[in-house]
């Protein structure tokens, strides 16, 4: 299969589990009625008490192996796995041996005549529940019928009823293999499914020339970040990054050398701010802007700067000729309360940025703080001029 494999054993014995829990009480069910039956346990008390007392723990074995394996997480997930296997292959022994056991037991017709319909019922339905699994689904199938074929054929004691039952299980594993196909191509379509909704989420939050989150991806991370912030009272940086002239390089060069510039900004950005929960956007034209969670101005300031340098090293070639330019800031940093807004950071930010380029580009400007809207952002550092 193409999809990933421990995902996918995790998703099947889910399946198989689900599938077989009803089976487990009607196990017990049918056990009580054989042994009930035309007062069966009076006559043969040992074997009914070892019957009943055989299939009544591996039902219960099962049924606390589910609710202990729940608990005991991926650590343990091969080790819940087989035993689920074995005890499965277990109940299904105990039939089957009780079924043989049955079947050469003299002057009991009544469950003689019971029994092969029952063995029959619950195998179909075990197979039915196991076709996820073709191997499992198979040994049941031939740990509940065979014990009891196989020695009344030998044996010639009910050869007739002997090759119906050994038919009966050929026509099981057809039905397993057939329906163990029909499943897999199944899970694999879901599985394809989902890729595919991925995908398209995917897409529909990710800038097409860039490969970056989109504007739409960035207010909603931003949101979210916003409230975490407030609940944690964790700081949060907002940078917007704006290419200094670039309309000139679409003027002289063409938008395919602007397309350029814009792919190896967005490659230069990602390589800086390349945490797991940094948020890299291309926020319209030629903005970037970038969210760092748990970052105060000073570490933001660095890494601006760091970018900054990078853009201003950066030199590309168009059809023989060189060009370059390079990139403006604006950082806020601040703690998210109750008067303030998600935009609130990201219009703070963008105020720095317009008094980065109206002070002579190439630049970072830190705003002051959310209470100084109204106010000037600061003066650039030292050698970010």
């Amino acid at each position: 299969m193409t999809f990933e494999r421990h995902k996918v054993n995790k998703r099947v014995l889910q399946d198989l589990k689900k599938r077989s829990t009803f089976g487990i009480f009607f196990y017990m069910i049918l056990a009580l009625i054989i042994v009930l039956d035309n007062n069966y346990y009076q006559k043969h008390l040992f074997f009914s008490v070892l019957f009943l007392v055989s299939m009544l723990g591996v039902s219960l074995f099962r049924l606390v192996h589910m609710s202990v394996s729940e608990k005991m997480g991926e650590r343990y997930e091969t080790l819940n796995r087989n035993i689920f296997y074995i005890s499965v292959i277990a109940s299904a022994l105990v039939w089957g041996m009780a079924f043989a056991a049955i079947m050469i037991q003299k002057d009991e017709y009544a469950v003689q005549l019971l029994m092969p319909v029952l063995i029959c019922g619950l195998c179909a339905g075990g197979v039915v529940a196991f076709i996820p699994n073709r191997k499992l689904a198979i040994i049941y199938n031939l740990s509940m019928l065979m014990p009891g074929a196989v020695p009344m054929l030998v044996s010639k004691s009910n050869t007739t009823l002997a090759i119906l039952i050994i038919l009966f299980s050929v026509y099981l594993m057809i039905i397993t293999y057939r329906g163990n196909r029909e499943y897999w191509d199944a899970l694999e379509n879901e599985h394809l499914l989902e890729l595919k909704s991925q995908e398209l989420a995917l897409l529909s939050n990710t800038d097409v020339l860039t490969g970056l989150y989109n504007r739409r991806f960035f207010d909603q991370a931003l949101d979210l970040e916003w409230k975490r912030s407030g609940r944690n009272q964790s700081i949060l940086s907002v940078i917007i990054f704006d290419i200094d002239h670039f309309k000139n390089i679409n003027d002289t060069f063409g938008h395919q050398a602007g397309d350029d510039f814009l792919t190896n900004t967005a490659a230069t950005l990602s390589a800086v701010f390349k945490r797991d929960y940094d948020i890299v956007a291309r926020y319209g034209g030629e903005e970037f802007i970038v969210l760092l969670p748990g970052t105060n101005a000073e570490q933001a300031m660095q890494l601006a700067e760091q970018a900054r340098q990078n853009i201003e090293f950066l030199i590309l070639y168009h059809q023989g000729k060189k060009f370059a330019t390079t990139i403006s800031a604006g950082i806020m940093c601040s703690v998210a309360d109750f008067n303030t807004r998600p935009d609130d950071i990201v219009a703070c930010a963008d105020k720095a940025l317009y008094h980065a380029k109206q002070t002579g580009r190439n630049k970072i400007v830190v705003f002051p703080s959310m209470s100084a809207e109204n106010d000037a952002p600061e003066s650039p550092a030292s050698g970010l001029a």
